[in-house]
């Protein structure tokens, strides 16, 4: 990186995402979110559109679904709209903090607790029921933090017992009976969700074809960026993924990425409102804690947010414990996960470009 992509807070990662759009020659665009950041700051789902706005092939990234995550996400976005040469009639359109709350709050869910990646079901239809979930609930967020010893064996136990893959998909999969839980799906959609399909109905009607490279951080080694098959159709479209980003492309239904079937992630949107388009995306997750450490991480960001008269110290140590999990601060980890950000994005621009 030649000149520092990531920024200390969302406020800072906005403006350097502005800057950067402004000095490509991007068209601007946002919705503001009618709630205020930590530092009393706007909070806003940006979008710079880098090309031609009729494009026939676009690029879409996305940042921040994951609020905490968007640290990494905006700097690989800020990094892009500096970095890729467009090729003729190809278009980016960079979706710059889709949880401006979650950002600024540095925790991974939106202002009603509401993990958007479990958020994009059909609402009119009965809610999805995680029975599993509902074992360990009272288990992951106890009274008291740290969990005491017995609480520790109980879920330990359970484990043994389930599995670590069924262990995962009870926590992580996406709950609906538990407002206060985590990853909680949402009983509506919300701001983000509607804003979001707004994003795509403005931005991605027109496109004939659309790369999708949504960035996320948390699972999977340190620093590795898995490019995990985000689309439902297994057959010519994985294919077709695999040509583009290459044969290391995983897929949660045949189990070989590190992270497990979800109810209700975001790419469901772009099926209804670009039905009209040959779609092709990934998710990018750059590791950076084994799982275990990154869900107490999560379970104890949660508890925090219950207990607002948990002593100061414990609050804050709680607060860099989440960034570690998903924002370290390495400068090798960052300068990594910067390189295989702008490979993959490269990598859709060719595909687009030849497949167009």
């Amino acid at each position: 990186m030649n000149t520092p992509l990531f920024s200390p807070s969302y406020r800072e990662a906005r403006a350097r995402f502005i800057q950067a759009s402004q000095a490509c020659g991007a068209r601007l665009h946002r919705d503001t979110l009618p709630l205020l950041g930590t530092k009393g700051e706007e909070l806003a789902m940006d979008v710079a559109v880098h090309g031609p706005a009729d494009a026939a092939q676009v690029l879409m990234t996305t940042s921040a679904v994951h609020g905490i995550e968007g640290f990494c996400g905006s700097a690989i976005q800020t990094g892009l709209l500096q970095s890729l040469s467009l090729p003729p009639g190809v278009a980016v359109v960079h979706v710059h903090a889709v949880n401006p709350h979650g950002f600024s709050h540095a925790r991974r869910v939106n202002e009603d607790n509401v993990d958007l990646n479990r958020n994009f079901i059909d609402f009119a239809q009965p809610l999805p029921v995680n029975a599993d979930y509902a074992h360990v609930h009272e288990l992951l967020l106890p009274q008291h933090w740290p969990p005491d010893p017995k609480a520790v064996a109980t879920l330990h136990a359970l484990t043994n017992v389930w599995g670590e893959r069924r262990m995962q998909r009870a926590i992580t999969s996406g709950q609906y009976q538990f407002p206060q839980g985590v990853w909680f799906g949402g009983l509506a959609p919300t701001w983000s969700h509607r804003t979001f399909r707004q994003v795509l109905q403005n931005h991605l009607r027109q496109a004939r074809q659309i790369a999708w490279i949504d960035l996320h951080t948390g699972l999977g080694p340190h620093g590795h960026g898995e490019r995990i098959f985000a689309c439902t159709d297994n057959g010519e479209t994985l294919q077709r993924a695999r040509q583009w980003w290459g044969p290391q492309i995983t897929s949660v239904d045949t189990g070989t990425s590190q992270s497990v079937p979800l109810s209700g992630p975001i790419q469901m949107a772009i099926y209804e409102e670009c039905p009209a388009a040959q779609y092709t995306g990934i998710c990018l997750e750059f590791g950076t804690l084994p799982l275990a450490q990154m869900v107490l991480a999560m379970r104890a960001d949660h508890w925090v947010a219950l207990h607002p008269e948990a002593p100061p110290e414990q609050q804050s140590t709680i607060r860099a414990d989440m960034l570690q999990a998903f924002n370290p601060p390495s400068p090798a980890w960052q300068e990594q996960v910067w390189q295989q950000g702008l490979q993959a994005a490269n990598q859709a621009l060719q595909g687009l470009a030849t497949s167009g």
